[in-house]
């Protein structure tokens, strides 16, 4: 038996990461608007939890982006497949992540993909060449370690 998961980041500001990441990886920023509006309309959603983020309402501490290619729940937008969700936390990065991304770009491309994400916001952080890898090693606006290959 397989299981469906997703990946969970701990952020201080969700749309922004998750703007970030989609740009990143070609992903698509989740659209749970109705889903929203529904939650609000039945009394179950306060008005606080709410943000008004690209014209439509949004939860105000999380945020998704999905494989543009994955299905989508029906009436809640929720990606049924490759998934990043973004939930705000109040205390920030401490250390050094125990879990990170690794972006596969190639070696021909490498190098090109690298300025594209510090174009988005990313910081480089080292260059490591060792036997066996040859990457390069980012951290994402809020610090949050991830490699190019």
């Amino acid at each position: 038996m397989t299981l469906h998961w997703k990946l969970v980041i701990d952020c201080a500001d969700p749309h922004a990461q998750a703007a970030f990441w989609a740009a990143a990886l070609g992903y698509t920023v989740e659209d749970n608007s109705a889903l929203v509006q529904r939650l609000s309309a039945a009394g179950a959603l306060p008005q606080e939890a709410v943000v008004t983020v690209a014209g439509r309402p949004a939860l105000r501490t999380l945020q998704a982006v999905r494989h543009p290619d994955d299905p989508v729940q029906d009436g809640t937008g929720i990606g049924l497949g490759r998934r990043l969700l973004f939930q705000q936390v109040p205390e920030p990065k401490t250390g050094k992540n125990r879990l990170h991304l690794d972006v596969h770009a190639g070696p021909q491309r490498r190098d090109a993909e690298v300025a594209r994400l510090r174009g988005l916001g990313a910081t480089v952080v080292r260059q490591v060449s060792e036997p066996g890898t040859d990457h390069v090693v980012l951290t994402d606006p809020e610090g949050n370690e991830f490699c190019v290959q």
